[in-house]
């Protein structure tokens, strides 16, 4: 079943299609190559099925070989402490429409578990259905999330569903138990908020990102066995949500790093630091894009800059390799997307900035309204956005701010949206959603 590692290392991209293998799907872009996709739909319009799910959580969902696959957390606890900051708290009207996970209906106390559940992209019935008890010290959250954040990635073998208290479980496509591991071994889990990033994919090795106060590091585990390849310290301090995005440079690929302290790059086959760029930036969550040579990324936080990066600098390239720098404008959640030459990303409240990738300057501004934690998807000509009330915008990709829809759905989406033969999954607390398919 092993794959020949240089097939490994271009499966995302190239191998799997129109599979929709890991956060923000192929190569982590969020970009698809199909056309035709529904650009309208509502609770009784265009909705192929609905799949009530066992739990609740934020992970994006991911589609393999006929499965829709997404990850939740079975059960509740007491939260942090109760004073949550909301993110849309200069807006007193948005900030007033957010919940918390699961908008109280998620009993508290009880049996407390992780699971991965995987449905069929034919009719929604679900295939199989992994259940585990969680182990170790339970992390303070932020309300808006639970251990069921990060989002699964596969390789088209097996399903690799990381959790915010650090276990780790490799999964066959039939929801056979190939190995688990639990990353508290290495230290404390816990996080501000929570743990936010997911797995990355590489040849054959899983690549996880702790940036968390106490301890802070990088690993890359066997993807066979869950065994130890190499191991980064990245020291004390750091706090990152975000996950790691493998980039093609001109010396080979870089595996860039989105955390408080600054930027970092690594060789993901050997976790090599390469070079480093920026400056500090309070709790970044967003993750880079790459095209054309170029890295793409908002810092995250409020009122984020917009960097453009060159890869292949060695040390500290923040004067030498920064392409430009727009001051303000990016998202605090949401990543850049990436889109026939556009740059796409939306604030917390919902203001859309649209920006020349090659220069940087703005060619429009839009405010939408609502919520934004779901990332943008680009496919078919189209930008889909997802706020947290339940609409998802449908922009036509350009020059010109041009809203071609507002779809709305019952419940409360943090995930972003998911797309694969011909269908749009969004995922909320509860319910996963298919968008078109044999209905569109």
């Amino acid at each position: 079943m092993k794959r020949a590692a240089a097939m490994g290392a271009l499966w995302a991209a190239v191998c799997l299609g129109g599979d929709w293998p890991q956060w923000r799907g192929p190569a982590s872009q969020g970009v698809s190559a199909e056309t035709g996709l529904p650009v309208r739909w509502g609770p009784a319009q265009n909705i192929d099925w609905t799949a009530e799910l066992t739990g609740f959580g934020a992970s994006s969902p991911i589609v393999v070989n006929g499965l829709a696959i997404v990850t939740s957390q079975i059960g509740s606890y007491s939260q942090a402490d109760g004073r949550d900051p909301r993110l849309a708290r200069d807006d007193r009207d948005l900030a007033g429409r957010e919940s918390a996970i699961g908008s109280g209906i998620a009993a508290s106390g009880g049996k407390l578990e992780l699971a991965v559940e995987a449905f069929r992209v034919s009719d929604g019935k679900r295939a199989w259905e992994v259940r585990m008890p969680v182990e170790g010290p339970r992390p303070d959250m932020h309300e808006k999330h639970n251990l069921a954040t990060p989002t699964p990635a596969t390789d088209g073998e097996r399903v690799y569903a990381w959790f915010g208290n650090g276990q780790l479980a490799a999964l066959e496509l039939d929801g056979k138990v190939a190995w688990k591991r639990s990353l508290g071994e290495y230290g404390s889990f816990l996080n501000l908020w929570g743990h936010g990033s997911s797995p990355a994919l590489y040849k054959d090795s899983v690549i996880l990102l702790v940036d968390h106060r106490p301890v802070s590091y990088l690993l890359a585990l066997d993807k066979n066995t869950g065994k130890e390849l190499w191991k980064v310290d990245r020291g004390s301090g750091r706090v990152s949500h975000s996950t790691p995005v493998i980039a093609d440079g001109p010396n080979g690929p870089e595996m860039i790093v989105n955390s408080s302290e600054r930027i970092d790059a690594y060789d993901p086959a050997t976790g090599k630091f390469l070079w480093h760029a920026a400056a500090e930036r309070q709790t970044p969550i967003p993750t880079a894009v790459s095209h054309g040579g170029m890295i793409y990324m908002a810092r995250g936080y409020r009122n984020s800059d917009i960097l453009a990066i060159r890869p292949g600098g060695r040390g500290d390239v923040t004067e030498s390799h920064i392409q430009y720098r727009i001051p303000n404008g990016g998202s605090y959640v949401p990543s850049i997307l990436y889109y026939q030459g556009l740059l796409y990303m939306t604030n917390e409240v919902g203001v859309v900035t649209c920006a020349d990738a090659r220069t940087g300057e703005r060619v429009w501004r839009q405010r939408l309204g609502g919520i934004f934690f779901a990332s943008p998807v680009g496919a078919g000509g189209h930008v889909y956005m997802m706020s947290e009330t339940g609409e998802t915008y449908v922009l036509a990709a350009g020059r010109e701010a041009k809203v071609v829809a507002t779809n709305t759905l019952p419940g409360r989406f943090l995930a972003s949206p998911a797309v694969s033969g011909g269908r749009v999954f969004l995922r909320s607390d509860g319910k996963l959603f298919a968008v078109g398919g044999a209905g569109k």
